[in-house]
């Protein structure tokens, strides 16, 4: 691969944004917004992945991340008490663990990436990465990696009849209402009128 000054740049670039964005995961208020936060920070390392010539690896990186974190996000707004993730609620728990834990594995990491013996094995002239991949997942790998996908597929099923059986903030046949934008605030949304007969407004003041 050939080596320049742009490519030191955009390395540098893409790695800044992967990082910042990583962090706002944790920083923003929303399930919502920490998801496309952490879809950014995978493409920026999908990008580097291609400036290292893995290029199969990074444009896999932004299929895969980008379906999966849009899935998460709708799968937010659709079940989550807060409506649809939104809300402002804290993202990070236990504070003091995770910075130890977050501390702990920069250090590991960033040793074995400065001190570490990596060995000098370059491949075979004229050898196809992709090829050779391919061969690799449809060959000997294919029933491990189909059945990787029938588990993940009746997963996806089983999550979404497991929790049909219940509205969004409650069990649906006993009706319910959102919380409030405000702790002990009215519910959010438009709440059915008690004049209009047969409501089931649950109003909670405080």
């Amino acid at each position: 691969m050939e080596h320049s000054i742009a490519v030191d740049i955009a390395f540098l670039l893409l790695a800044v944004l992967a990082v910042v964005a990583g962090w706002r995961v944790f920083r923003t208020d929303s399930m919502v917004r920490a998801s496309f936060f952490l879809l950014v920070s995978f493409i920026a390392v999908g990008a580097i992945m291609i400036l290292l010539a893995a290029e199969y690896l990074g444009v896999a990186m932004f299929f895969m991340m980008a379906v999966e974190m849009m899935v998460m996000a709708l799968f937010m707004v659709m079940f989550m008490m807060n409506p649809a993730g939104l809300n402002p609620m804290m993202m990070v728990h236990q504070h003091r663990l995770s910075i130890v834990a977050g501390g702990v594995a920069f250090v590991i990491l960033a040793a074995m990436a400065l001190f570490s013996s990596f060995p000098a094995d370059p491949l075979p002239a004229g050898l196809d990465p992709v090829h050779s991949l391919g061969e690799e997942m449809l060959g000997d790998s294919m029933l491990i990696f189909e059945s990787a996908g029938i588990v993940l597929l009746a997963t996806m099923i089983g999550v979404v009849v497991l929790s049909s059986h219940r509205g969004r903030y409650g069990a649906a046949e006993e009706g319910s209402m959102p919380p409030g934008l405000e702790p002990g605030g009215d519910p959010a949304g438009q709440p059915e009128d008690d004049e209009s007969g047969g409501g089931h407004a649950h109003h909670h003041h405080h």
